[in-house]
């Protein structure tokens, strides 16, 4: 991999890794940074510097012995790793969008100068995807299958078309919403093609917007949807399913949040824990490189604004 000073001014830019249900995304960055720091201490420090000393010994061959110095070229003992240590001791690597510790899936980190990408990730405004899973039948205190039970419902009556309808509604509404935030007439050509290309970006910070939702498997009381948005969290998620079953004439509760995408990065993308090591993740960024310029200088031209 080359010397641990090239390989780690090497690391600048975006990667993703998969985060697993159940872990605090903070452990998940440590995990990775810890992991980093140690692959590039294992690559071994410089040759430490060579100094000329002069070592005494004593010239043997006459009546009597005398002392005498030589010179010698020998390592300085500072450089040597018992003596100074590791070479590494930190490596900045920043969060993306974060993840709840319930929720799994791509959680996007940067390391170098990508912590300023993420930033501008953060700016454009790009769109996330979801796969929720749903649970008719009862509401919970927290909106998720494993809170405090308030109420048992029945769900007999729920069909898929129904469901499907309810989502139409909400997809319409903030279809709406995100014209309007957007900045350009609602009844322009340019918010016509806008749409259709997906390319719809609010000029600023909104409320959670959900820009697609649809029903990809209806098996009562389970059922599962596959949700694109903007500015949402996980908890809004599950607050979703919870509104959607009220509009059933039911309750519903949400077993898990899986985050399909984010921007420009993909479930494909993401480190699984096996390849959280410095070989993997200086691959997956510069993999990503490109994709990233892409994405965020078409991000800097925000609709409404040309």
């Amino acid at each position: 991999m080359g010397s641990a000073a090239r390989v780690y001014r090497s690391l600048q830019g975006l990667f993703a890794v998969y985060k697993p249900p159940g872990v605090h995304w903070k452990l998940v960055r440590d995990t990775v940074e810890t992991s980093l720091i140690r692959d590039l201490n294992s690559l071994g420090s410089p040759a430490p510097r060579q100094a000329i000393r002069f070592l005494p010994g004593r010239c043997e061959g006459t009546d009597r012995s005398e002392l005498t110095l030589t010179a010698a070229r020998l390592p300085v003992l500072a450089d040597h790793p018992l003596v100074k240590g590791p070479e590494f001791h930190r490596l900045k690597v920043g969060a993306g969008h974060r993840l709840d510790v319930r929720s799994s899936g791509v959680f996007v980190l940067g390391v170098g100068h990508g912590n300023k990408l993420l930033t501008d990730m953060y700016s454009c405004h790009l769109p996330k995807e979801y796969t929720l899973q749903g649970l008719f039948g009862k509401a919970t205190d927290d909106f998720s299958d494993s809170g405090r039970l308030i109420e048992k419902t029945t769900f007999d009556h729920i069909s898929r078309d129904k469901l499907e309808k309810i989502l139409a509604v909400i997809q319409g509404t903030n279809q709406k919403a995100l014209l309007a935030f957007s900045g350009v007439d609602l009844k322009s050509q340019e918010a016509y093609e806008l749409a259709v290309k997906g390319l719809l970006r609010p000029l600023q910070k909104t409320p959670p917007i959900i820009t697609g939702v649809r029903c990809v498997r209806f098996a009562p009381p389970e059922f599962t949807l596959e949700i694109q948005c903007l500015n949402e969290t996980p908890q809004y998620l599950r607050k979703l399913i919870h509104e959607i079953g009220l509009e059933l004439r039911s309750a519903a509760v949400c077993s898990h949040v899986r985050r399909t995408r984010d921007g420009f990065f993909t479930l494909p993308d993401a480190l699984l824990r096996s390849h959280w090591d410095l070989r993997s993740v200086g691959e997956a960024v510069r993999q990503a490189g490109p994709r990233v310029r892409a994405a965020l200088s078409l991000g800097e031209a925000e609709p409404g604004q040309g």
